[in-house]
């Protein structure tokens, strides 16, 4: 009798020791998170700081152009001015503080390797049933795979675009790159942890987290890629 009490006591224990290594890992998995979105917020405050000292003075170079009736110089030096602010503006646009600080930061990535990134902005995301870091992880790693499949393109003019967008029914995020056609027989497989088409080790996890994290939330991912681009898709419905 105290052997089968022994018994039972050392599977509830383990049962519960297995549960709080669960828990433990995902804690662990977001503070790793939610770091990084710390690290994206502060450096888009920085960035919006040195963009808004930067336009004080650029004001003061279209006032004194418009002074001596430079009127070519003046406009020609706006159009500069708008496509730079621009840049951080179409980032701005969500009521995620995480998501829009992750677009700025994936932004001035892809700019430092000469990769075009647009990012069209049409739903605020305000009532989205998702932990601002588990989608901030998505789009994340959608976003370097994207990028790492331009880097290995000889492509001439490479591009990104991000696509925020909802409908009645559900919100949808894609990811489009023009880099190489993802080859047939291998698109059932670049969800599954571990697969990597890499020689070098740290590949084959970012697919496999996103699937995982769309997953749980009841989503859906798609994929679709031809020689022109490769888009991927992530869409999570609404609550009713």
């Amino acid at each position: 009798m105290y052997l089968i009490f022994f018994a039972i006591l050392v599977v509830i224990l383990a049962i519960c020791i297995v549960i709080l290594a669960r828990n433990y890992i995902q804690l662990l998995k977001r503070d790793d998170a939610l770091r990084e979105s710390i690290d994206n917020l502060s450096k888009l405050n920085d960035k919006l700081r040195m963009d808004r000292h930067d336009y004080l003075n650029q004001l003061q170079v279209v006032y004194g152009l418009m002074e001596l009736e430079e009127y070519d110089e003046m406009n020609a030096y706006l159009r500069k001015v708008y496509k730079e602010l621009m840049k951080t503006g179409k980032a701005v646009k969500t009521s995620k503080p995480a998501v829009n600080a992750l677009l700025a930061a994936k932004f001035a990535e892809a700019e430092a390797k000469e990769i075009e990134f647009l990012i069209e902005v049409k739903s605020d995301l305000k009532n989205l049933n998702i932990e601002d870091w588990e989608l901030c992880k998505v789009l994340s790693n959608l976003t370097d795979n994207a990028i790492k499949a331009l880097e290995d393109s000889d492509v001439q003019e490479k591009k990104i675009r991000i696509n925020i967008t909802e409908t009645q029914q559900q919100y949808i995020f894609s990811v489009e790159n023009n880099g190489p056609k993802i080859p047939e027989e291998i698109r059932d497989s670049i969800f599954k942890k571990g697969f990597t088409t890499k020689k070098e080790e740290g590949h084959g996890m970012g697919l496999a987290i996103v699937s995982e994290i769309v997953n749980k939330a009841k989503g859906k991912i798609e994929l679709k890629s031809d020689e022109e681009e490769t888009v991927f898709t992530v869409s999570f419905g609404k609550e009713e």
